[in-house]
């Protein structure tokens, strides 16, 4: 009788990590990240990346670990998703399909993008391990 409750803990505790690690909700179109306005990225860990256009500043959650990424120039190379492509300028807006990648590696799958204040990217951007400007992207196009 004692198997239950350590099998039924075992299951909340299953459920509890998926649900931790499932994307969230895209953000409204306006909200999104303006891949040709970018002015800074930071790496901050294998599943976390920083972005920074203008005023705006957003989290970046990838589905897996990307150890690579930020390595090479350019480092830091955000894809919109082909549905995002065919609305016009390809925002991310942390949907389906929507990727990041650097130089000669594969691509990481975003999990979901939030925006932040300044003082949590501030915080965060300061335990970062690599970073970088717009001045490392290529052209947009």
């Amino acid at each position: 009788m004692k198997r239950l409750p350590v099998l039924l803990l075992l299951a909340t505790a299953n459920c509890a990590a998926f649900a931790a690690g499932a994307p969230g909700k895209a953000l409204p179109y306006a909200q999104c990240i303006q891949t040709d306005k970018i002015n800074e990225w930071h790496v901050v860990d294998a599943r976390t990346a920083l972005v920074r256009t203008g005023p705006y500043r957003y989290l970046v959650h990838l589905a897996a670990d990307c150890p690579r990424l930020g390595i090479g120039a350019p480092g830091f190379l955000l894809r919109a998703s082909e549905s995002g492509k065919s609305v016009g300028d390809g925002r991310i807006c942390g949907q389906v399909g929507e990727t990041v990648s650097g130089r000669d590696q594969p691509a990481c799958a975003i999990s979901s993008v939030e925006m932040v204040d300044k003082a949590k990217f501030e915080q965060m951007r300061q335990h970062a391990a690599r970073h970088g400007s717009v001045a490392e992207l290529p052209p947009a196009g």
